[in-house]
């Protein structure tokens, strides 16, 4: 047997078990993959919405980063809430050097609508998309980042292409803020549109976590050594499984149902 791709997760904690963390590790898991963690805010959140934050000393997180790759190694990492610019700036300089695939989901916003970023963090992004093999903002995310308000339909090929252009990385633009009947994502590098992917929109309020998910799993499918085309698709299937399995807990944007979904690598 051999050994499953080891994941490194750098984001925050979910109390509630929806989203970043352990929604990471419960993806890295069902696909196969060896999960660790470095934790950079430990929150107090739940379906309804995130009542309080709590984010940890830069050090810290550089410590539990290191304490993972100078000993286990990691074959991809993937990284998303980050509660501070010294974080972001810290982890980029660290992972610099680091050889394997970097998924970076710039969460901003969770589904609950509560802010999970402060501008200057924010604006400190641009660091771990220089570093990043592929980053995957949803439609405000992508405006946020290329100093838009609002993001037309019809834009957003050119505007995904300038972001990947500017820092020399692949952006998947993820369409679940679209209008529409259809979900579509669309991938596209520094020279042009790569693909687009899409499905119909399944109409649930159950959505908590979903970008972690996604991200996490494309991480996973990346370290298993999956093309990188092949792994989104994956990773879309994975999450369209997740959502439609939704147990149904919670009473506002319920949490996905990781565990009843198969390993797709």
């Amino acid at each position: 047997m051999s050994a499953p791709p080891r994941i490194l997760s750098i984001a925050g904690s979910d109390s509630s078990g929806g989203a970043g963390i352990q929604a990471d590790i419960k993806t890295i898991t069902m696909l196969g993959g060896y999960a660790m963690t470095a934790i950079t805010a430990v929150t107090a959140q739940n379906t309804r919405g995130v009542q309080g934050v709590e984010v940890m000393d830069p050090d810290l997180v550089l410590d539990q980063v290191a304490s993972c790759l100078d000993d286990i190694g990691a074959d991809a990492v993937k990284i998303g809430m980050l509660g501070s610019p010294e974080i972001a700036m810290l982890l980029a300089e660290r992972l610099d050097s680091f050889a394997g695939p970097i998924v970076f989901d710039p969460v901003m916003v969770a589904t609950s609508g509560a802010g999970l970023a402060s501008e200057a963090t924010i604006a400190a992004f641009g660091a771990l998309m220089d570093i990043a093999t592929i980053v995957t903002p949803n439609l405000p995310e992508l405006a946020a980042l290329t100093g838009r308000e609002t993001l037309a339909e019809e834009d957003i090929y050119d505007v995904a292409g300038e972001l990947a252009a500017k820092h020399d990385t692949i952006i998947l633009a993820k369409g679940g803020h679209g209008e529409g009947g259809e979900v579509i994502d669309r991938i596209v590098s520094a020279s042009g549109k790569i693909g687009s992917f899409g499905h119909a929109r399944i109409d649930t309020r159950h959505t908590h976590g979903t970008g972690c998910t996604l991200s996490a799993a494309l991480a996973t499918l990346l370290g298993h050594g999956q093309p990188l085309t092949h792994a989104v698709r994956l990773a879309r299937a994975f999450i369209y499984a997740a959502i439609e399995n939704a147990p149904g807990f919670g009473e506002g944007h319920g949490p996905l149902g990781h565990q009843a979904v198969r390993s797709g690598s």
